[in-house]
């Protein structure tokens, strides 16, 4: 097999990398990449791509890629052997003694988060277990992986499955590109999701690609002209300022467009981005006061980052000019203006300390959101890991401060109690008020950025469960429910005696003592003080009937010969008001304490359709679903609800919905369903006259989650705007 053009390619290696090695001689960078490459070489050796080009390129292109960043030799190295293990007969061991540990553990890692695949409905989470973890021990892993995903989306096209080319498509726009986003990785990011959207939007894609080549002329004056229109404004006035400029992306041209309902490039205005670099930040207002009083800003378009930073603590000004381009002076421009520091910090982020192992390490784990993924991975269990991945890694970061104005990261969404749980779990167990501002704040209501938020304690007060129904990240969630499980097993052992000794009194049995004496011998069986303490708990959480036990304690006192006194046992304890207390699960957390409403629930007679609203005093009360007190209850309060052995029922809800006509109606309405676990079980479609389409479903939905409707309804209404022109509900049908 011919590697003649693949030398040269790792020659170019040698030559980029030399050029930011200043410190290594051009001999030792030529050995060690040649080392490696000659290894990967001989391995991959016979083996092709799908597009009948020799494997090896595949390792050679994605270190040309990786070479961006900067990295170091042992990271150049592990990118040519990255797929050395996976796809050949050489072992991680082998490469351990001839590259050492250091390349072998980037090898290792490699290959392991190349098992990943985004197949949510297989929650393959283990996986994703593995590349995050992975991130927070060395964050090289993930930049060769990126590197790695770019030449493959780059290739993808020679894939003959259609639907394999979408699923890793999928797979890198909802992974690996927020990834590259969050490290500030934007070049990487951009070719990333403008290959996926080649692949999943071909059509939306090549409208774009036309209108910017319809745009072409503009784009192409502003290239050629931006950098001198600056300096015409700047030159004999600042003398050490560097300008570059970006037209945006074809991706982030269609997200925006998307978003803001444009039909056309022209109507946005940050086509065009002009970058000034100034040494220092007086300098950066100085230059934001040049250009103000020389072109006309757009109103409401000035960004202050530098005096209030983004919550990644990106800085610079940002400002929106007409009156930019010579030649097309229509056009708007965004221009941002930072020191060189600042830019350096934006450009690569943390891969800017990327050529040093040492300074790596220590970055790598001064990141909050990486330590934040290693602690969730290695705690959770599969559900709560999904649902934190989404809340904590890919939505938006607030940052809040403390009295003292200490900055606090949060996910966005976030409340008083996360701030409590993120500054110290031990203290904030007594959380009773919070102020936000310097004012009262209510506990469960969503903080903003830059808030001041102080926390009120009481060593007397302890976590409440319906903290759970509110809070957003997965330590608040983790630390309450440690703490309610760690509660004083003294108070608890009482509570559960109580519980028991209300049915002991009906059948003129003793009570429980100190010691637990009545429970001591049960079914012929003498049980320790721990059993009986377990027996006790479990008639709490409804795990045993207490009937049954009542029923063995007599058993074992020979109380229960005669089927007379079997059946007065029976009578008098499947009448106790307290047996009637049913288990109910409520918002999806079980054992939560609550009261029934007396206007529409008698008697604990507790109807099949109901639903739990929590009160100002966070009591959660059970309410048949027709009660007319939750006319005027907060609809946001209310809980779904229901017996545990109710779980598997279901309803059918028959939904219309009309929108002005638009491709993309359907595939976005399908996706707020799909996000919101919603079964389609029947789906219509057509078109109607005034440029109008109908879409009719049938959704499968939870019978207790029935408030789903509502919020589905609602996101609806904010998702399309006035793109929909009417909904109704048409019906409910039981299953």
């Amino acid at each position: 097999m011919d590697y003649s053009k693949i030398d040269k390619r790792v020659k170019e290696i040698v030559k980029k990398a030399s050029l930011y090695m200043v410190d290594k001689p051009y001999e030792e960078i030529n050995e060690q990449i040649f080392k490696a490459y000659d290894y990967a070489r001989d391995a991959h050796e016979w083996q092709t791509r799908l597009s009948w080009d020799p494997y090896l390129l595949h390792p050679v292109e994605s270190t040309l890629v990786l070479l961006d960043l900067k990295p170091d030799i042992p990271t150049i190295q592990a990118c040519l052997l990255h797929d050395v293990v996976e796809d050949t007969p050489r072992t991680i061991d082998e490469i351990r003694v001839i590259f050492w540990n250091e390349i072998a553990f980037l090898c290792e890692w490699m290959e392991k988060v190349s098992k990943i695949r985004y197949v949510w409905e297989e929650r393959n989470i283990w996986s994703l277990r593995k590349m995050f973890i992975a991130m927070a021990q060395d964050l090289r892993v993930i930049f060769i992986k990126l590197s790695d995903r770019l030449h493959n989306m780059r290739t993808l096209k020679h894939h003959p499955k259609k639907d394999k080319q979408t699923r890793i498509a999928l797979e890198t726009l909802n992974i690996y590109a927020p990834i590259a986003d969050r490290l500030w990785l934007f070049s990487l990011k951009n070719e990333l999701e403008e290959e996926c959207f080649k692949i999943l939007e071909p059509t939306e894609y090549k409208r774009i690609k036309k209108q910017m080549i319809e745009f072409k002329s503009n784009i192409s004056h502003f290239q050629k002209n931006s950098k001198k229109e600056i300096e015409k404004v700047l030159i004999w006035i600042i003398e050490d300022y560097q300008v570059t400029y970006r037209v945006k992306s074809v991706f982030s041209i269609y997200k925006k467009m998307k978003k803001k309902w444009f039909d056309h490039i022209d109507s946005m205005y940050d086509l065009f981005w002009v970058k000034v670099l100034v040494p220092d930040i007086p300098t950066c207002y100085k230059v934001l006061w040049i250009i103000h009083n020389q072109r006309t800003p757009i109103p409401n378009r000035f960004k202050d980052y530098i005096a209030l930073p983004k919550p990644n603590w990106y800085r610079s000004l940002h400002t929106t000019i007409m009156w930019f381009l010579t030649e097309f002076r229509q056009q708007p421009t965004e221009i941002q203006i930072k020191t060189y520091e600042m830019n350096e910090y934006a450009d690569i982020w943390v891969a800017a300390h990327f050529e040093y192992k040492e300074k790596w390490s220590q970055v790598a784990h001064d990141i909050d959101w990486v330590k934040e993924l290693k602690e969730l991975t290695e705690n959770l269990g599969n559900n709560d890991f999904i649902s934190s991945l989404k809340i904590d890694v890919f939505r938006d970061r607030i940052f809040v401060f403390t009295p003292k104005w200490l900055s606090v990261n949060l996910p966005a969404g976030s409340t008083s109690i996360d701030y409590a749980y993120a500054i110290h779990s031990e203290v904030w167990n007594h959380t009773v008020i919070s102020k936000v501002n310097w004012k009262i704040y209510p506990l469960d209501k969503e903080l903003s950025n830059w808030d001041v938020v102080q926390i009120i304690t009481d060593n007397s007060k302890k976590p409440s469960p319906f903290w759970l129904s509110f809070v957003k990240t997965t330590r608040a969630k983790e630390r309450i429910r440690s703490f309610l499980k760690k509660e004083n097993k003294d108070i608890n052992v009482e509570r559960w005696k109580d519980i028991l000794n209300k049915y002991l009194e009906k059948v003129s049995l003793p009570i429980l003592d100190k010691d637990l004496l009545v429970l001591r011998v049960i079914d012929d069986r003498e049980h320790n003080l721990e059993e009986r303490i377990s027996i006790l708990e479990q008639v709490w959480n409804f795990s045993v009937n207490p009937s049954s036990i009542i029923r063995k304690i007599m058993k074992s006192k020979n109380m229960i010969a005669k089927k007379e006194v079997k059946d007065w046992v029976k009578h008098i304890i499947e009448n106790s008001t307290e047996a009637k207390k049913e288990e109910i699960i409520i918002g999806g957390e079980r054992w939560i304490d609550y009261k029934v409403c007396k206007k529409c629930i008698s008697w604990w007679k507790v109807p099949n359709k109901i639903v739990g609203h929590i009160n100002s005093k966070w009591i959660i009360t059970i309410h048949n679903r027709n009660c007319p007190i939750l006319l005027d209850v907060n609809k946001d309060r209310l809980l779904p609800a229901h017996r545990k052995w109710e779980e598997d029922d279901y309803i059918i809800v028959s939904l219309g919905l009309i929108f002005l006509d638009k491709i993309w109606v359907l595939k976005d309405l399908s996706e707020i369903i799909f996000s919101m676990w919603i079964n389609i079980e029947e789906i219509n479609s057509k078109k109607l006259e005034f440029n109008k389409h109908e879409i009719k479903l049938k959704l499968e939905i939870p019978d207790y989650d029935y408030l789903i409707v509502d919020r589905l309804v609602e996101r609806v209404r904010l998702k399309f705007g006035q793109n929909l022109v009417s909904f109704f509900v048409d019906k409910i049908l039981m299953q």
